[in-house]
C-alpha cells in the first residue's frame, strides 16, 4: 500500500513586524512545515510502522527553497519525495486551489497511491479546499476533516471520524483509494531525531517542471489578486490588571458590576 502525503512550507511571522504593500517584509518572516501538514505526516508514518503502508511519498509544490524544510517530513519517517516547481510558477503571487488541484492531480495519477492525506488546510492561504478539489478532480472518494483513523483499513475500506459543524462528528466508512484531510489533534506529531535528519539528506527527492508531469502552463493562471495587506485592528474589550488576586479583586468586581453581571 502506497500513501501519498501533500505538504507545503510555510511562512512564520515574527510578533512584531512590518507590511511592505502587499508583503510582509522579509527580515520578519521565517519558514516552517505547515502544521496540519505534520499531522497528516505523522499520521501516515504511523500506518507504515503498524506494517498497513509499504511506501509514503511526501509531495509538495514549492521552489529549491523549501526543500530544507520539506525535508522535516523525510527525517520525520516518509521514504521519498516530489517537488514540482517551474518558471512559470516564478511570478505567481497567489497559487490558487485550481491550479494547486491540477498540479497535485498529475504527480497522484503518476504515481498511483491508494491513500492521500492532505492537512484540513494551509497555514498561509487557509483555503481548505485543496484535499477535496483534488479528490473530486480524481474521482477519488474523499473525507474532510478527519480527526480519527482506525488503523486496519480491511477490505479496502477507511473507517474514520471527521469534524462536522457545531461540535458534532460523524463515523463513516470511506472506500479506498480516498484522500483525508487531516485535522490538527489526531495524533502527537514526532520530532525529528538527529539519526531521521541524517537520513533525511540521502532520501531521494524528485524535481519535476510542469511538463514532466503533463500539466500545461496555461491550467496555473489564477483570477486571484492580491491587492491589499494589513493588520485588522483588534475589537476587543479587554482589561488588564496587575499585582495579586487580593490586590485585584475589588477592581474586577466592580467592573462585573458596570456591566450588570453581579449586582
Amino acid at each position: 500500500m502506497k500513501i501519498l502525503v501533500t505538504v507545503k512550507e510555510v511562512a512564520t511571522v515574527e510578533d512584531e513586524f512590518e507590511i511592505d504593500g502587499t508583503e510582509i517584509a522579509d527580515q520578519y518572516l521565517g519558514a516552517d512545515l505547515n502544521e496540519w501538514d505534520d499531522y497528516a505526516i505523522e499520521e501516515a508514518v504511523q500506518l507504515q510502522e503498524d506494517g498497513i503502508a509499504d511506501e509514503v511519498v511526501a509531495v509538495t509544490i514549492g521552489p529549491e527553497d523549501c526543500e530544507q524544510t520539506i525535508r522535516q517530513a523525510l527525517a520525520k519517517g516518509a521514504d521519498r519525495a516530489v517537488r514540482v516547481w517551474d518558471d512559470a510558477l516564478e511570478d505567481v503571487d497567489l497559487l490558487d486551489v485550481n491550479a494547486k488541484t491540477e498540479i497535485l492531480s498529475a504527480v497522484i495519477e503518476e504515481e498511483d497511491p491508494d491513500l492521500v492525506l492532505s492537512g484540513v488546510q494551509a497555514g498561509d492561504d487557509s483555503f481548505a479546499a485543496t484535499g477535496v478539489s483534488v479528490a473530486e478532480n480524481i474521482g477519488f472518494q474523499w473525507g474532510a476533516v478527519v480527526n480519527h483513523l482506525e488503523h486496519d483499513l480491511d477490505d479496502g475500506v477507511a473507517s474514520v471520524r471527521r469534524e462536522l459543524e457545531g461540535g458534532v462528528e460523524e463515523l463513516t466508512n470511506i472506500d479506498l483509494p480516498a484522500v483525508l484531510t487531516i485535522q490538527t489533534g489526531i495524533n502527537e506529531p514526532r520530532y525529528a531525531s538527529l539519526r531521521g535528519i541524517r537520513q533525511a539528506q540521502q532520501k531521494p527527492m524528485d524535481v519535476k517542471a510542469l511538463a514532466d508531469i503533463g500539466v500545461d502552463e496555461s491550467t496555473i493562471e489564477t483570477e486571484l489578486e492580491l491587492t491589499d495587506m494589513y493588520e485588522p485592528e483588534s475589537e476587543s474589550d479587554a482589561t488588564f490588571w496587575e499585582g495579586s488576586a487580593e490586590e485585584t479583586a475589588s477592581e474586577l468586581g466592580e467592573l462585573l458590576r458596570d456591566k450588570g453581571v453581579a449586582q
